[in-house]
């Protein structure tokens, strides 16, 4: 069987177009085996994994526990806001203490950009990076475009619109560098403010009219204004944002063709998009979150079987 380039999943720039295919296909497997009866498989029996989340989560949170108990794995739950971090414990005497506990993997979310890259270079076990900051987020990303995949029958040559904050999005930024690597259009639309301004190095169109944005494109994924992540005010009021931004059913409609619509969750029903756009039959919205139980057991059995040799 082939094999992962990477011994960590840090973000979707390390990988290869090859080990995004090999992801996939794997994610496919587990797809029909988290639709049997008997969802568990015992792949990896003898794997102890931490989930180490020093921000809020709940849906990658419980994505990952679900998808390492789908493989039999025994899991250990770490929260840093019941943690010794709150008694200024670092990062790596932290982990060290989990690793004493003979953990093979360590899935990470943490709110410093790097800290996975940081963290792999000083620890032994295998790390996934279940987002860092403003930065990446790998294991999004790759079920977005998984979601893609399905929904139209490969990535490539498709349209796809990356609506919202772009500037505080870690999905955003893992999006681009993961739909590009299997050749796709990307675009992204939002208020200037909003808008990083390196999005030109990265090789993508720019749109500020949501409209005209959403008749070039085949997907338009949808994310939510990241107010925790704003000291200051990026425009005027959140309904002015809805007015320019927010896809609602009238517009949907009043499209020239049918496009598909993303949202990585949690939704702010009514200001990026409206209840009757997100639960549309257009809307691919929970097929998202069933994929991303399968594609995390894919990231994790690729990853574990690396260990094991």
């Amino acid at each position: 069987m082939s094999e992962l380039s990477v011994n960590h999943l840090l973000g979707i720039k390390y990988l290869t177009q090859r080990d995004i295919q090999l992801i996939f296909e794997t994610a496919d497997h587990f797809k029909e085996v988290i639709n049997r009866p008997i969802k568990k498989v015992p792949s990896l029996r003898d794997i102890t994994i931490a989930n180490l989340f020093f921000e809020n989560s709940t849906r990658t949170k419980l994505s990952f526990e679900l998808a390492e108990k789908r493989l039999s794995a025994d899991v250990i739950n770490f929260s840093a806001s019941q943690s010794s971090v709150k008694k200024g414990e670092t990062l790596i005497d932290t982990v060290n203490n989990i690793l004493s506990m003979k953990v093979d993997m360590v899935v990470m979310r943490h709110p410093n950009p790097g800290a996975g890259v940081f963290l792999s270079r000083h620890v032994k076990a295998s790390i996934i990076n279940a987002g860092d900051g403003a930065h990446e987020h790998p294991t999004q990303a790759l079920l977005d475009s998984y979601s893609i995949r399905e929904k139209l029958g490969e990535v490539e040559g498709k349209k796809v619109v990356i609506v919202g904050d772009i500037l505080h999005s870690r999905v955003a930024l893992s999006n681009i560098f993961a739909l590009q690597k299997q050749g796709a259009e990307i675009m992204v639309c939002g208020p200037k403010t909003l808008i990083p301004k390196y999005i030109d190095k990265l090789g993508v169109k720019v749109e500020t009219d949501l409209r005209k944005a959403l008749n070039w494109c085949d997907v338009a994924n949808m994310l939510r204004v990241q107010n925790e992540r704003m000291d200051i005010s990026y425009f005027p009021t959140a309904r002015e944002y809805t007015q320019q931004f927010g896809v609602n059913k009238e517009l949907l409609d009043s499209l020239d063709k049918k496009i598909t619509i993303m949202h990585p969750g949690p939704i702010n029903r009514g200001v990026e998009i409206t209840s009757d756009v997100a639960d549309s039959k257009q809307s691919i919205i929970l097929e998202q979150v069933q994929n991303g139980v399968a594609v995390r057991m894919a990231v994790i059995y690729l990853l574990a079987s690396k260990i094991k040799q």
